[in-house]
């Protein structure tokens, strides 16, 4: 239990974002126009901006959304189809139950499925299937 008292931002992003079953310690994790889902867990030294964290998923430390693209173009949604958002700003969409190891990085306009696991240190772009365990962009393997 951290011995602190929050910042008055911090207290804004809890009682405006966080189900009373999430998790989160406050210490160095920054939330930025975020939808969590109940007992997600973004527990420390995290950045979470302009995305949406399904119910039970779980971001390891240092993991980080990226929202804007390097170049600041409008974010396109990678996947069997390219789905333009219009929008310079886009994080990161996890499904339920999905597991992101530390010091991820999801690339703007990632979505990753539900039930699926990230490798830590990984770099993630596009859309990864439900169920699957991305350990590289050339490694995306079917849960068993």
């Amino acid at each position: 239990e951290e011995k602190r008292d929050p910042s008055m931002t911090e207290i804004r992003v809890l009682d405006t974002y966080w189900s009373d079953h999430c998790r989160h310690t406050t210490f160095s994790t920054e939330l930025k126009n975020v939808i969590l889902f109940n007992k997600v867990q973004v527990p420390h030294y995290n950045y979470v901006g302009d995305s949406i964290l399904g119910y039970k998923s779980h971001m390891g430390a240092g993991s980080i959304t990226s929202n804007v693209k390097s170049d600041k173009t409008l974010v396109v949604i990678h996947g069997s189809e390219d789905c333009p958002t219009g929008l310079k700003k886009v994080g990161t969409m996890l499904g339920d139950f999905v597991e992101v190891g530390c010091n991820s990085v999801l690339n703007p306009g990632t979505v990753i499925g539900p039930d699926s696991n990230v490798y830590p240190t990984s770099c993630v772009r596009g859309v990864i299937p439900a169920s699957h365990v991305y350990k590289d962009k050339d490694h995306v393997i079917a849960k068993k």
